[in-house]
């Protein structure tokens, strides 16, 4: 067969344009596509729901990649494995209540198992402001969209103005940086759902802590967005856990679950 490069851009343009477009409308937007944004995405497309995660770098997957100091290992614990276990991802035992899995195998599947599932990556996108819409009264906002333009845009500080997507439901899945909440607090005008009504700030490394407190803060931090994985403990004021991924993974699984609990309240 002869090859024609016009059919094969013009492949290209329509089948994006056509994806881009199917997704201007979400019931979740997911921000970060690192291990807990990527859990989220799967667990909420395969519960039906329509999803894109939104990603500013070439490559999805985040810090799990890297594994600890590139040693592309990653470490999970008893509750951990069992999300891994459901997507197929081999781990191995370690010590009693610890299991390693190969970094990169962990991270490919994870990509795959969402896409597969139904989610929709857009990566080379950064998320540069939030929709925001009163709610209940001139003091209550709530976030309703992203405000999206190519990475390399920002990159290049080109005066290029962005576009937007409408979602029900946004995670904050950035890891460390917490930028999402950063901009809802820096433009809202209104306080985050925190002690402080501001992004808290992450403490330092304490693996034991930070596993649980991962958990225990991925919730909504402000009327229409939840933190998820590292976010949360930083939007929330707590530790951060280094190269063990467990409470990763079941953040995310966490966010999932809540928002799909919303929906179905909300219809």
């Amino acid at each position: 067969m002869k090859l024609d490069e016009q059919v094969i851009t013009r492949a290209i343009i329509e089948r994006f344009t056509e994806k881009w477009i199917d997704h201007l409308d979400l019931d979740v937007a997911i921000v970060g596509g690192g291990p807990s944004g990527l859990v989220a995405a799967y667990y909420l497309a395969k519960n039906a729901r329509k999803v894109a995660i939104f990603e500013r770098k070439l490559s999805i997957g985040g810090g799990m990649w890297g594994g600890g100091m590139m040693l592309n290992e990653i470490v999970v614990q008893d509750e951990g494995k069992k999300v891994l276990d459901e997507l197929s991802i081999s781990t191995h035992p370690f010590q009693p209540g610890y299991y390693t899995a190969d970094a990169v195998e962990a991270t490919t599947t994870l990509a795959s198992r969402a896409c597969q599932a139904g989610a929709q990556v857009f990566n080379l996108m950064s998320v540069e402001d939030v929709i925001i819409r009163q709610t209940d009264g001139p003091e209550s906002t709530s976030v309703v969209g992203l405000v999206v333009n190519w990475t390399a845009v920002e990159m290049a500080q080109l005066h290029v103005d962005p576009l937007t997507v409408h979602a029900r439901y946004t995670i904050d899945a950035t890891g460390h940086a917490t930028e999402l909440m950063h901009i809802i607090e820096r433009k809202s005008g209104s306080k985050l759902l925190t002690k402080t009504g501001k992004v808290m700030g992450e403490k330092s490394l304490w693996s034991e802590v930070a596993e649980h407190s991962t958990l225990e803060n991925t919730r909504e931090a402000f009327p229409g967005v939840y933190v998820a994985g590292m976010a949360a403990n930083a939007t929330f004021g707590s530790y951060r856990m280094g190269p063990i991924f467990g409470g990763m993974l079941l953040s995310g699984k966490k966010a999932a679950e809540l928002i799909v609990q919303r929906l179905e309240k909300n219809g």
